[in-house]
């Protein structure tokens, strides 16, 4: 290929992106059923996942932190709507970046970044509810561009109910 003087045209540099680190940063999970001596054989089970992002550069060049938030919550849908257990997760990453153009690199952080973790976080999420008594939870694939432009859309509301009326 080349520009419009003929020049060979250069490339854009390739994307490259390594995963340096994963861990679980914090975890709780609360068998209630278990704790408050509730009896199971009425129990049809509500769940409810909320998920939650972070990324921050750290002080190491091309380096970012990201943490996966995930709040699952399961109430019973028949007759009392007591929670029958509470797991809370945030699973982080170090990823080492570069090539990634300003403008783009904060939407990278936030979706492809939570996409690698998420295999594990789904993984660990199963076993907990099966190591703590109920049956293994296989959370639904989430879609983290959905997710990140709803953030978008309710920052830009925030802001927007933020500016005075003239």
């Amino acid at each position: 290929m080349t520009d419009a003087n003929g020049a060979p045209a250069e490339a854009a540099p390739q994307i490259r992106m390594q995963v340096l680190a994963q861990y679980v940063r914090d975890m709780s999970f609360e068998n209630m059923v278990a704790q408050k001596g509730l009896q199971g054989g009425d129990v049809q089970p509500d769940i409810q996942v909320q998920v939650s992002l972070d990324a921050r550069k750290r002080s190491v060049e091309h380096q970012y932190e990201v943490i996966t938030k995930f709040k699952v919550t399961s109430k019973n849908k028949s007759g009392s709507t007591e929670t029958l257990f509470l797991l809370e997760l945030d699973y982080g990453g170090i990823f080492h970046v570069e090539n990634v153009p300003e403008d783009q690199l904060h939407p990278f952080l936030l979706i492809e970044c939570p996409r690698l973790l998420f295999p594990f976080v789904r993984r660990i999420i199963s076993d907990v509810t099966r190591d703590g008594g109920f049956p293994p939870l296989n959370v639904d694939t989430v879609d983290f561009l959905a997710l990140y432009r709803m953030e978008l859309a309710r920052r830009a509301e925030a802001q927007k109910a933020a500016q005075p009326v003239q």
